[in-house]
C-alpha cells in the first residue's frame, strides 16, 4: 500500500504517524539515560526527516518565533563566558536542536493527535516503569518510595501527571469514545497507581490543582465569550482570597503533613538558599548554561555530598527560576519566565475569547502544569525532556492563526456552518468563489 508523503505532515491526516512519533519521543525522554545516546537518534529520526517532505509546511516562518527562541539563543551564547565552555556548547546545541524538533511537531500535529499520542506515550513510559521499576530509600526523609525505571520519584510522578491530564483531556474535552476511551481509562488507572506509589507530593498536588483549574475553565468555555471573562475575573479574585486565607490559616503545613513533609520541603528550602547565593556570584548573565553542576567544581561537589548524590550527576536546585538564574543570570531568567507566562496567559486568552476552545483548553492545562511545577522542579530548561518539548509546542501554537490550527475536517465544518448562516436557503453561493 502506498502512503502519500503529504499525509505525514498534514495535521489531522497523520494520526497514526503522530501517535507513533510521540510514543518514541516520550520513551526516549524518559529512558535515554538507560539506553544511551543512541536512543536520542530515534527522537531526531521521527521529526527531522519530515523537513524533507515539505519544508515550508513543516518549518513555517521562523521570523515569528523570535520570542520563542530567545532563551535558547541566549543559553547558546553563554558559551562565551561559561565556567565550563565545553559543557555549555554541547548542551546549548542539544537544546537548540530539541526546540527545533518540538516546533516541527507543533506544525504537523493537531490537538487530537498531540493528546492521544501523549496518552499512549505516557502510558508506555508508566508501563515500562511498572514492569522494570524499583523502590528507593530516601536518606533525607527516611522514606521508601517507588521510582519506577527512573532515578527520581518526581520524574515518575511527572509522567503520571501528564498521563492523567492528557487522558482527562482526551475524554472530556475532545470527546474520545470507543477504543481510545478504554485506552485512556487504563492509562489513567496506571497513572493514579504510580502517583500513589511514588509518594511525590509535587506531582500529586500539581495534578489535582491543574485538573481543578481545567475543569473550571471547561465550564467557562460553555458560556459566551463575554460572560466567560466576567466569570473568570470573579473566580480569580475569589481564588486569590481563598489561597491567602489558607496560607495564613496553616493549610500548607497540614497538606504537607499528609505527605510526611515539613516546612523545609525535605531540604529544598536550604537548596534554594544555596542556589540564590550561587546566583549572586554572577547575577546578570550567570555562570553559563549547564555550567554549574560540573564534576570537579567545589560547590556542586559539596552539595552532592550533603544530599547523598553518589552519582554526582542528575541533580539541580529543584526550582526552575533559581536554576535559570544561576546558569543564565537575570537575562536568562527574564527570557524563560516570559516564555512560561506567554504560554500560560496566551492560551488563557484564547480559552476566554475563542468559540473553538478544545485546543486552548488542553494547551492551557499543560502550560499551567509546567508553570506550577517550575517552583519545585526542573522540567523545561534541559534538552530531551518532555516538559521542554511540550512547552515549545504550546508556545509555537500561539503563533498559528485559527485557519492553520484547525484540521481540514474542522475547517470544512466551520466553513459549511458559515455558508449556511449567510445563505440559509442555499440559493447559489453566498459569496463569490476566488
Amino acid at each position: 500500500m502506498k502512503i502519500a508523503k503529504a499525509s505525514l505532515v498534514t495535521p489531522g491526516e497523520n494520526l497514526a504517524y503522530g501517535v507513533f512519533a510521540l510514543m518514541v519521543s516520550y520513551f526516549v525522554f524518559a529512558y535515554s539515560g538507560r539506553f544511551g545516546q543512541v536512543s536520542i537518534l530515534l527522537y531526531y529520526a521521527v521529526w527531522l526527516p519530515l523537513v524533507l517532505i515539505d519544508y515550508r509546511r513543516v518549518l513555517g516562518n521562523y521570523g515569528k518565533y523570535t520570542w520563542i527562541f530567545a532563551f535558547t539563543v541566549f543559553a547558546c551564547l553563554s558559551v562565551f563566558w561559561s565556567a565550563s565552555p565545553g559543557t555549555t556548547a554541547r548542551a546549548g546545541l542539544q537544546y537548540l536542536s530539541h526546540v527545533i524538533c518540538a516546533l516541527i511537531a507543533m506544525r504537523v500535529l493537531d490537538i487530537k493527535t498531540l493528546t492521544l499520542g501523549s496518552v499512549a506515550g505516557a502510558g508506555l513510559v508508566l508501563l515500562y516503569s511498572l514492569l522494570f521499576g524499583v523502590y528507593h530509600f530516601d536518606p533525607l526523609d527516611g522514606t521508601v518510595s517507588f521510582v519506577g525505571a527512573f532515578a527520581s520519584k518526581n520524574q515518575l510522578g511527572f509522567y503520571a501527571s501528564l498521563a492523567v491530564v492528557f487522558s482527562f483531556a482526551a475524554v472530556v474535552m475532545l470527546g474520545q469514545r470507543g477504543l481510545w476511551l478504554a485506552v485512556c481509562g487504563v492509562v489513567g488507572v496506571l497513572a493514579a497507581y504510580c502517583l500513589h506509589a511514588s509518594q511525590s507530593a509535587t506531582s500529586v498536588l500539581t495534578t489535582v490543582a491543574v485538573l481543578g483549574i481545567t475543569i473550571g475553565m471547561r465550564i467557562f468555555s460553555l458560556l459566551p465569550p463575554k460572560s466567560r471573562k466576567l466569570l473568570f475575573i470573579a473566580a480569580a479574585v475569589f481564588g486569590v482570597i481563598t489561597v491567602i486565607s489558607a496560607v495564613y490559616g496553616g493549610a500548607i503545613d497540614s497538606v504537607l503533613g499528609v505527605f510526611g513533609k515539613d516546612s523545609t520541603l525535605t531540604g529544598r528550602t536550604y537548596l534554594w538558599q544555596q542556589g540564590i547565593e550561587a546566583a549572586m556570584a554572577s547575577p546578570v548573565i550567570g555562570v553559563g548554561y549547564q555550567a554549574y553542576w560540573v564534576q570537579g567544581f567545589s560547590e556542586p561537589e559539596r552539595l552532592w555530598e550533603e544530599f547523598f548524590i553518589g552519582s554526582r550527576s542528575g541533580f539541580h536546585f529543584h526550582n526552575t527560576f533559581i536554576e535559570a538564574m544561576v546558569e543564565t543570570g537575570g537575562v536568562g531568567l527574564f527570557l524563560l519566565t516570559g516564555l512560561l507566562l506567554a504560554c500560560l496567559f496566551g492560551h488563557l486568552k484564547r480559552v476566554l475569547s475563542e468559540s473553538e476552545s478544545s485546543e486552548p483548553l488542553v494547551l492551557f492545562g499543560i502550560s499551567a502544569l509546567l508553570f506550577v511545577r517550575a517552583f519545585a522542579e526542573i522540567d523545561v530548561i534541559f534538552p530531551y525532556q518532555i516538559g521542554s518539548f511540550l512547552l515549545y509546542v504550546a508556545a509555537g501554537k500561539l503563533t498559528m492563526p485559527v485557519s492553520q490550527r484547525l484540521t481540514p475536517h474542522a475547517l470544512r465544518i466551520k466553513d459549511g456552518t458559515l455558508r449556511s448562516m449567510i445563505n440559509p436557503l442555499g440559493a447559489g453561493p453566498a459569496y463569490p468563489h476566488r
